[in-house]
């Protein structure tokens, strides 16, 4: 995990992802790299654009914080506001299709 927060560190400062790189930040946090870790890392994030990545993880987690927090709300209020017209909450679905895009992610950043 270290050493997906060494990347996403580089990556938020406008810095270069090389193995050098993380090598430094992750001995900066207390840590004696890996260097298979380094080099899978390393190579697997040369194929992905981080900031789309980034873009579509919490997009899908916080829309589903709000809808769920919402019709939880709703639904201790006695409103109906948040149920479809067959009184069924319309989130299953797309919880499902967060937890399918947080999956691809995390094979990403193994």
């Amino acid at each position: 995990m270290e050493y997906v927060y060494a990347a996403l560190l580089l990556h938020k400062l406008k810095q270069n992802i090389t193995e050098d790189s993380v090598k430094n930040v992750v001995k900066a946090a207390g840590v004696t790299p890996d260097e298979v870790r380094v080099k899978a890392l390393v190579a697997a994030l040369g194929e992905v654009n981080i900031e789309e990545a980034l873009k579509a993880a919490p997009v899908a987690v916080a829309a589903a914080a709000p809808a769920a927090g919402g019709a939880a709300t709703a639904a201790s209020a006695g409103g109906t506001g948040a149920s479809t017209p067959g009184g069924e909450a319309p989130p299953k679905e797309e919880e499902k299709k967060e937890e399918e895009a947080l999956e691809g992610l995390s094979s990403l950043f193994g």
